[in-house]
């Protein structure tokens, strides 16, 4: 198929049109740019049309980027087709090589990757460089495995006969991103495609688009080649039609809600392509009597309020055994209201904006439903906010699997506690939801610690921790959560392909 003419094309992308705008923040201004990026040109869409891109912290413009839709799409998946053949036949190591340089240009650009992300999705400072070190971490982890691709030699049934399974990449991958971590879900995905030897088009929330044009940008200075990333913003409906549409596309990865992953799912089994879908939780905190309590607490802050709880694998119900119920509760309380709400860009701040006034309003909604069946709001805190775009970190007791933050992924600084008297209560209640991403547990008993581990119906689990995110371990869930597995040693086979040569011996 034919690309499109860009309405603009130039090898470096332009510079910011904002004046005093956040490209003046940056130590490299070339950092920030609104442009797509198709078979290495920076282009508009093709009509022009364009999309604004807010900061939720104040809902002040921060820039555009192209409105590209099915034409735009289109050309970007003939560009990674047309660089396939090149890409696949390069040695791993250079695959491998070319990685790299891609990790070190983003820690050397760290601070500027960070600044753009907190301008866009909100999340403090120092939380954003967290993010952009460890999306780092898949980068390098895949040019490692790169150079582990393996085969098999297996052992045949006659002796005229050889066996032999060997990993190909599997083509064209299409890569769909959400906006809470706009750096990270990226080179989770991108990072063993390429190891693999596959191409890609991304398509990014066009919530958060500036962190992922600027991580392209750092590709292309690494020397990838072009057609081999490509990205297309835009809005999601016509850009995903013909992602899933496209024969050439051979795998979708996805990470969003549920919902969305499902139709991506219907959409793509005309073309029966592979999937990788990271979609809802509903992620239990359990905390027994026989627990400490001080790791206890620590592991609920950093799981519950990391990106104002706006993440898939926070802890959005949490169960406490009743010896301990009262003094935990204290505990918590005390240690949320210590935490700072405010602009990302603020010293000290550790709970930014929501994503956008809408998410405010569900959450919102979440902790009025909870009030209104008998929850006790216990942090009774009074921040000076805008209420349409910040929340106030809450600690709600008297929680009931009646109430919809027991049902329903709140995504917001809420922490519902549920009492629970013993073992099998707080595991049934556990399990008791249609989603199995991630789970914790806390409790000072080996036996409980297998025993409950075990027991739980989760893809990832948290003993005495509250993290279970790390580029060197598989990430997924079961159940409504999802398909497949991201990060670790498993993660660049879900972008190869096995192929089986049977080889017959003659004199």
């Amino acid at each position: 198929m034919s690309a499109p003419s860009p309405a603009v094309s130039s090898a470096t992308p332009p510079a910011s049109r904002l004046a005093g705008g956040l490209a003046d923040r940056l130590a490299d201004p070339g950092l920030f740019i609104e442009r797509a990026f198709i078979g290495g040109a920076w282009v508009g869409a093709e009509n022009g049309a364009t999309l604004s891109v807010d900061d939720p912290a104040t809902g002040a413009a921060i820039g555009t980027v192209p409105a590209c839709g099915t034409a735009e799409t289109e050309a970007a998946i003939a560009a990674a087709e047309a660089a396939w053949p090149a890409w696949r036949a390069r040695p791993a190591a250079e695959r491998a090589d070319l990685l790299e340089r891609w990790y070190a240009l983003m820690m050397e650009n760290a601070a500027d990757l960070a600044r753009l992300m907190t301008a866009e999705q909100g999340k403090p400072l120092a939380e954003a460089m967290g993010e952009i070190t460890y999306g780092a971490g898949f980068i390098r982890w895949f040019a490692g495995e790169a150079r582990r691709i393996d085969g098999l030699l297996l052992p045949a049934p006659t002796a005229d006969r050889r066996i032999l399974v060997q990993k190909e990449p599997v083509g064209v991958c299409a890569i769909i991103t959400p906006w809470n971590f706009p750096n990270a879900m990226i080179t989770r995905k991108v990072a063993p495609a390429l190891a693999a030897g596959c191409t890609v088009v991304i398509k990014p929330s066009e919530l958060t688009p500036y962190s992922a044009l600027a991580l392209v940008a750092l590709a292309e200075r690494a020397g990838i080649p072009h057609g081999v990333i490509n990205i297309v913003t835009g809005l999601a409906p016509a850009i995903g039609a013909a992602l899933t549409a496209s024969p050439v596309v051979r795998k979708l990865s996805f990470t969003g809600s549920t919902a969305v992953g499902a139709l991506l799912m219907r959409e793509s089994a005309a073309t029966i392509k592979r999937l990788s879908l990271e979609l809802g939780g509903n992620a239990p905190f359990i905390v027994f009597d026989d627990a400490d309590l001080d790791a206890a607490i620590a592991g609920v802050m950093a799981s519950k309020f990391r990106n104002a709880g706006q993440t898939c694998v926070c802890a959005n119900r949490i169960f406490v055994q009743a010896g301990i119920h009262d003094r935990f509760v204290e505990r918590l309380a005390a240690a949320v209201r210590g935490l700072t709400i405010g602009n990302g860009f603020t010293p000290g701040v550790a709970i930014g904006p929501l994503i956008s006034p809408a998410a405010v309003q569900k959450v919102g909604g979440h902790i009025a439903d909870a009030l209104a069946l008998g929850a006790e709001n216990v942090t009774g805190r009074n921040d000076d906010v805008d209420p349409q775009r910040f929340v106030s970190p809450v600690v709600l007791t008297g929680a009931t699997a009646a109430m919809r933050v027991a049902r329903e992924e709140t995504f917001g600084p809420v922490a519902p506690v549920f009492r629970f008297d013993d073992e099998d209560e707080a595991v049934a209640a556990a399990n008791d939801t249609p989603f199995g991403l991630a789970a914790y547990y806390y409790t000072g008993s080996l036996s409980r610690g297998f025993r409950v581990g075990e027991k739980l119906a989760f893809g990832m689990v948290g003993l005495n921790t509250g993290s279970v995110s790390l580029e060197v371990a598989p990430f997924g869930g079961i159940k409504q959560s999802g398909l497949g597995r991201e990060g670790g040693p498993t993660g660049i086979d879900e972008y190869l392909a096995l192929k089986t040569m049977h080889v017959g011996l003659t004199a």
